[in-house]
């Protein structure tokens, strides 16, 4: 070849190939000239798979033509690549290449509409991964409830609502035991199915129109995530000052307007338990038990550590138990009340994506009683840890001090070297407490709402990061600058994510009646039976709008507008309103206007579940007319079982 002939590169004819297959390198056969005139025929007009060029020499051998023609083919091929045409292709070539790299991994088959419907985190478990018995949803409610925003919860029942201890644990009590109900409501249905909360969400708010509720909640975990992610700054900020007391003489460079808790010291804090926490985002969902199993024999050791030192530093416990309450008459009984309604909607979330864990549960038994009676006396105790702890802080220091990372920074200004020991292991353990409940009730959460936005580029791993993002953007620390602050923040959330728990159990238990149909859940096909109305099903939005109704204008008076008392007292019943108004409107939209895929007589069918191919064009084991063999039952009819 001549010197500079573009020809002779074979990064060149790389490049020709990768662009285009159909094209092969230089060094390939003098037969590759035809093919390569046809590979860029929509390139160059003007040449066509009939065209040949004449000779150069008058008596031509035909090696002679062949390398004539092929230095020809090779030097225009060069030319098309740099021009406006060969770059828009390559960059596209490219930028398809880069798509197919993050898409994460899916099941062959799939339809276009069902590429943003599925992908490995959303199908069903299978058995393989249903590792959790019963004792390890023990653990894993022991370890969740042992946690500094559960101890707050119950604190401020005292200091927010002016209750003595044992009211104030009573409420607790109630609380989280109406809680523990409506999370073995909605656990069951991912224990016996073995699907995520937003797949569950497909069949009362349609394929499409599941995807607000999901961003709903998985925008709630977000914020979660950030709040107790500041909370684990904290404990780091008062590990770091046990060795190093001068950490709080770091300049602050953070002077916002108006002042807040934000400084220097304390965001670094928060920043480095923020990154430590990361790593254990990368985790998968079924072996995560085992962080929960170690939290729950560390934290709640601690804690109760915790609570013994306070009460011999108070001088025993006669006078938290002999300390009256400061609300009587109707303050009192409304202060009882908001303490119940203040732990149900500290679980707000929790009762929504109980299902993200329960389907990997081996039986539905295990996801039953091991969650009905292990959170509400998980919750209680640290409730009480946290509630005479309080106490004892006032017989200690004379004020109120709701939040336990608090007293330990009192308990830093008057100790000893002895103390800051004693600090920094308490410390500790609380840093344990917000990691594992983070990655329990916030990354995870997230990350299996965000897998279902956009299946075809998120999994759970790639969404808690993405809720750890957030997390940090959101500014925690406003939230908490004071007890009403949290407080307001939590109901007014609880009113949104309680009229979708209204419509999810009511579609569940009594419009289907536990049948559900699990390859149309990941269907697109307008004939499914959950598409509805461009895979919107009106009714689901009907009542989850009406289930918020009730509670707006509360939730103004909750800001500081004057309202009417009656939409205050209603307010401060905002979950049970929303989800008893939800509900209700929902089974009588269906009762009117019923909805397909539904079973007259209860007929749960999900134990059978194993393996489901649900690719619309492939013929899966599961058979949706018979429900896995067994017969969807007339009202004329008993259920096989």
């Amino acid at each position: 070849m001549p010197a500079g002939s573009f020809g002779s590169s074979d990064e060149d004819a790389l490049e020709l190939e990768y662009l285009n297959p159909a094209i092969p390198s230089s060094s390939s056969s003098a037969e590759a000239g035809p093919s390569r005139d046809i590979a860029f025929q929509d390139l160059h007009p003007r040449r066509d798979k009939t065209h040949s060029r004449p000779s150069r020499h008058s008596s031509p051998s035909p090696l002679s033509i062949d390398e004539n023609d092929q230095s020809e083919d090779e030097e225009e091929d060069h030319q098309l690549l740099n021009s406006a045409g060969g770059k828009n292709y390559r960059m596209g070539a490219k930028l398809q290449a880069f798509i197919k790299k993050i898409e994460v991994d899916n099941e062959a088959g799939l339809s276009n509409k069902q590429l943003f419907l599925l992908n490995d985190d959303l199908k069903p478990v299978e058995p393989a991964r249903r590792k959790w018995q019963w004792f390890n949803f023990v653990f894993f409610w022991v370890s969740d409830s042992f946690n500094v925003n559960t101890w707050m919860i119950g604190a401020s029942t005292i200091v927010g609502f002016g209750l003595n201890w044992w009211q104030a644990w009573l409420t607790v009590w109630v609380g989280y035991f109406i809680a523990a109900c409506f999370v073995t409501l909605t656990g069951r249905i991912g224990a016996m199915y073995h699907i995520s909360f937003p797949v569950v969400s497909r069949s009362s708010f349609g394929i499409w129109g599941s995807l607000w509720p999901v961003f709903n909640r998985a925008a709630m975990a977000c914020i979660w995530y950030g709040v107790q992610a500041w909370i684990g700054g904290t404990c780091v900020y008062l590990m770091i000052r046990s060795i190093w007391n001068s950490w709080d003489n770091i300049p602050n460079t953070f002077h916002t307007q108006p002042p807040s808790l934000l400084t220097t010291r304390d965001f670094v804090s928060f920043f480095i338990f923020w990154f430590c926490s990361l790593p254990a985002i990368w985790f998968p969902v079924h072996q995560i038990r085992h962080l929960f199993t170690v939290k729950s024999y560390v934290v709640p050791v601690a804690g109760i550590a915790f609570l013994i030192w306070s009460l011999v530093r108070a001088g025993g416990i006669g006078g938290i138990v002999h300390r009256p309450a400061k609300a009587t008459g109707s303050a009192l009984a409304w202060g009882v009340i908001q303490g119940i309604m203040s732990s149900i909607a500290n679980f707000a979330t929790l009762i929504v994506n109980d299902p993200d864990f329960a389907r990997f549960a081996k039986t539905p038994k295990d996801a039953l009683w091991s969650q009905l009676i292990t959170i509400p006396t998980g919750f209680a105790l640290t409730s009480l840890i946290g509630i005479l702890t309080t106490s004892a802080c006032t017989v200690i220091y004379g004020v109120e001090i709701w939040n336990p990372l608090d007293l330990l920074k009192y308990f830093l200004d008057d100790g000893g070297t002895g103390t800051r020991v004693g600090v920094f292991f308490i410390a500790f353990a609380f840093a344990l407490a917000q990691l594992g409940t983070n990655i329990a009730a916030n990354s995870v959460s997230a990350g299996t709402d965000m897998t279902a936005l956009l299946p075809r580029f998120l999994n759970i791993r790639r969404g808690g990061y993405i809720c750890a993002a957030v997390g940090i953007a959101m500014c925690p620390w406003n939230l908490l600058e004071s007890t009403n602050n949290f407080t307001t923040y939590l109901s007014a959330y609880s009113v949104f994510l309680s009229s979708i728990a209204g419509v999810l159990i009511s579609d569940y238990y009594f419009v289907r009646k536990g049948y559900l149909q699990i390859k149309d859940l990941y269907s697109g096909k307008e004939t499914g039976p959950y598409y509805y109305t461009y895979g919107f099903n009106w009714r689901g939005y009907t009542a989850y709008i009406c289930g918020i109704l009730p509670n707006i204008v509360g939730f103004v008076g909750a800001i500081g507008r004057d309202v009417p008392i009656g939409a205050t007292y209603v307010y401060r019943l905002n979950f049970f309103a929303g989800f008893i108004a939800a509900s209700a409107i929902y089974y009588l939209l269906n009762h009117f206007f019923p909805v397909p895929a539904c079973s007259e007589v209860w007929n749960e069918v999900g134990d059978e579940i194993t393996e489901i191919i649900l690719a619309e064009d492939s013929d899966s084991t599961y058979d949706e007319e018979q429900g896995h063999g067994k017969k969807v039952p007339t009202s004329d009819e008993k259920p096989v079982y």
